[in-house]
């Protein structure tokens, strides 16, 4: 049997790697000049390989559709990409929060991985090349895959793959090419958003003052302040920009505001806040303790100077802004009101969500070919006979933590097997 398998990031990689490895003629189609490009910036160029959680947890963290791909993480589980690389020469290594990454930190050495086994199973590599059209031809009003059109010619093909990705990160070639493949077959598309995507903020000084500032042990969370209701909480890591917030805890906050009904309107309105815990490990009553036996040893200091051992240098002025006291104050003249104010600060910052930064930003994107058009044993279409779809192009995303990288492996497997 002859695959094309379309679009050569980790699905389209591990799609080739399979089919060929089943047995067929595989040709993979690349429109860039080399392969997995967006790979090589994963993880800030570490690459997140997996996650070293339960399968059941990555459905768990997977809010885009993650029960469709319970079939496919059995098939194909993050013990199965270890050991996948490893059989190529790459040992990983796991960090906080069960990410699991190259001992190298080199996200390199993870294509190569892909890259070597690709080569020693002979699998023929098209580059510059896009694909203009899937061909099909119709039989009992049922259309059957027989080929594409590229850029360069046609290819006659048994079995069509689909791995082009989304929108996010379009100068690594994700710009959109499959969706508009698929719909040209009858496939629908559901809305595509940016996921895991940095969030403006309305106050823009505050943020600009912060820019930079990394916080590792936070708690945020994001509440819709007009009904009253918690949309997200998390715990770990975040990043202060110049339009607004970002880091792990927010790029995973995305993922869920994307999906939270009316959300463009509640930005508008400003209904929408960001309360951040600064100490979420001390409770209301021991950050005020913890502050009173740092006011008793800088009790002749001024306001200003009093905090240096509670807070990074670049939230202090921002913290006494905001509490309102006095920064020239002297520690010993601070009222019990004024330092149970402080207390509610600390554990309760809060800040207006304006909106999500744009999807070319974005790491992953939200939406994409209909769930309930794929079959989710084999991940072919319904509607297509040959035609198969892996990784982004797929209405699934997780949060960050290589959620959507096994994604990419698993469904990849799948399409490449079946």
């Amino acid at each position: 049997m002859k695959v094309v398998v379309i679009g050569g990031g980790p699905a389209g990689m591990m799609s080739a790697i399979m089919a060929k490895e089943a047995g067929n003629e595989v040709i993979l189609i690349e429109k860039m000049k080399s392969l997995g490009r967006k790979l090589l910036i994963t993880g800030k160029g570490r690459c997140n390989i997996t996650s070293s959680l339960p399968m059941e947890e990555f459905i768990k963290n997977t809010p885009g559709n993650g029960k469709f791909l319970y079939s496919v993480f059995n098939n194909f589980s993050n013990k199965d990409i270890i050991k996948f690389l490893k059989e190529e020469g790459l040992e990983v290594k796991e960090e906080r929060g069960n990410r699991i990454f190259p001992v190298t930190d080199k996200s390199l050495d993870v294509l190569d991985c892909f890259i070597k086994r690709l080569k020693k199973d002979k699998v023929e590599i098209h580059y510059n090349e896009k694909v203009e059209e899937i061909l099909y031809d119709k039989k009992d009003d049922k259309k059957i895959v027989t080929g594409v059109r590229t850029s360069k010619g046609e290819i006659k093909a048994d079995k069509v793959i689909l791995a082009t990705g989304g929108k996010s990160y379009p100068l690594t070639g994700s710009t959109g090419d499959g969706y508009s493949l698929a719909q040209k077959l009858g496939h629908n598309i559901t809305d595509l958003k940016p996921s895991l995507v940095p969030v403006e903020i309305f106050e823009k000084s505050i943020c600009k003052n912060l820019q930079g500032l990394s916080l590792k042990n936070v708690s945020i969370k994001i509440v819709d302040n007009e009904n009253k209701k918690e949309i997200y909480s998390d715990f770990g890591e975040m990043l202060f920009t110049h339009f607004g917030v970002s880091g792990p805890i927010i790029l995973s906050s995305s993922a869920h505001l994307v999906r939270y009904k009316n959300i463009d309107q509640k930005f508008k309105n400003k209904n929408i806040k960001l309360v951040i815990d600064f100490k979420p490990a001390l409770s209301e009553e021991k950050l005020e303790a913890r502050i009173l036996r740092d006011f008793e040893e800088f009790k002749n200091k001024q306001f200003k100077n009093s905090l240096d051992k509670l807070l990074p240098q670049k939230l202090i002025p921002v913290i006494i802004e905001q509490s309102s006291i006095n920064e020239n104050k002297k520690v010993n003249e601070i009222t019990k009101e004024e330092r149970k104010k402080l207390v509610i600060l600390l554990k309760n910052f809060t800040l207006t969500l304006e909106k999500l930064r744009p999807i070319e930003e974005a790491i992953i994107t939200s939406g994409g070919i209909n769930i309930k058009e794929i079959n989710p044993k084999t991940m072919e279409s319904k509607l297509v006979q040959n035609l198969y779809f892996a990784g982004e192009i797929i209405d699934v995303d997780s949060y960050t933590g290589g959620f959507n990288l096994q994604i990419a492996y698993s469904t990849g497997y799948v399409a490449g097997l079946s």
